[in-house]
């Protein structure tokens, strides 16, 4: 009888520390194809961080403590690192779509105001770099933190973890602006926490994975336009109140309008409270596992770890 990761905890660790190798790799990358596109390499860098976050969610549980929040803590701040850049991509994107007159003429009001302040070209690339060295380390805290087996049941509880988190801002986004940046931010987590481990042993996860990815796939467009409220507030500066104030109030009806489809549309995906979830994971992985396998190569030999 073949063995399966789900028995092997070693072959599982080797696994999803490679996963973390693997995203540590794309942010470099990203980082280094700055030249080339300065805003593809943005947005593969801070899509390279989700993935390690949500890794590092996933494996929450076998991480000590004090190792775990200083993972999260680097991750964090590197991410937050270039909010600032991604707020006025955002901005640019959105605002420049407003229509109305008047409304399109206090948001270019807000653009000019607003680049004032942007960052240039050479400190978003010396941003994408630091943070690329900094997250090449943890890639080293992390193999030394790991134990030398991953249980199984342990990487699920991950995901059910991450699924109460989502299905509970979900709830909450209903009244605040703030979970539903969460909600989001948790299901796209979520989506690849099943993703690895639909690849890893449990190709019947995809189908939950699916689930979740077109319940939640629209939320973005709806997180970019609450960070173009929010950035509308913050460099509002001495611009006429009156226009702020009929621009902040066209951002917030159409929010209201997409926050409440998007709450209606992915009803159905969060509707399992998350232990019945965790079983339904649980049966799956029991009934559908695939051989252990050589994991591929990561994709760089260049990547060091520093």
């Amino acid at each position: 009888m073949a063995t399966s990761l789900l028995d092997d905890g070693i072959e599982l660790r080797r696994s999803m520390f490679l996963e973390f190798l693997s995203a540590a790799e794309d942010v470099r990358k990203a980082a280094s194809d700055a030249d080339t596109s300065l805003g593809r390499a943005v947005h593969d860098y801070r899509k390279a961080l989700r993935r390690a976050r949500a890794l590092l969610r996933l494996l929450a549980s076998e991480l000590p403590k004090s190792e775990r929040r200083e993972l999260r803590r680097a991750l964090t701040d590197v991410r937050r690192s270039l909010g600032t850049a991604r707020d006025h991509a955002v901005a640019n994107d959105v605002l420049g779509q407003i229509k109305g007159d008047q409304e399109r003429e206090t948001a270019k009001a807000v653009l000019d105001s607003a680049a004032q302040s942007s960052l240039s070209s050479a400190e978003i690339k010396q941003l994408l770099n630091e943070g690329a060295a900094r997250t090449a380390a943890q890639v080293e805290l992390l193999e030394t933190a790991l134990p030398q087996r991953l249980d199984w049941h342990s990487l699920l509880d991950g995901v059910r973890k991450t699924y109460a988190d989502a299905r509970n801002a979900r709830r909450a986004a209903k009244k605040s602006r703030r979970a539903f940046h969460t909600w989001r931010r948790r299901s796209k987590e979520l989506g690849i926490q099943l993703e690895i481990l639909a690849q890893a042993f449990a190709p019947q996860l995809e189908e939950l994975r699916q689930e979740i990815v077109d319940a939640t796939d629209q939320l973005g467009d709806t997180v970019d336009l609450l960070m173009a409220r929010d950035f509308v507030r913050a460099h509002a500066g001495t611009i006429e109140q009156k226009g702020v104030d009929l621009l902040e109030t066209t951002l917030e009806h159409e929010l209201d309008d997409k926050i409440r489809e998007a709450r209606k549309a992915s009803r159905q995906a969060f509707r399992k409270k998350p232990r019945l979830l965790a079983r339904r994971l649980a049966k799956i992985a029991k009934r559908d596992v695939t051989p252990v396998a050589t994991p591929p190569p990561v994709r760089s030999e260049e990547f060091a770890m520093t």
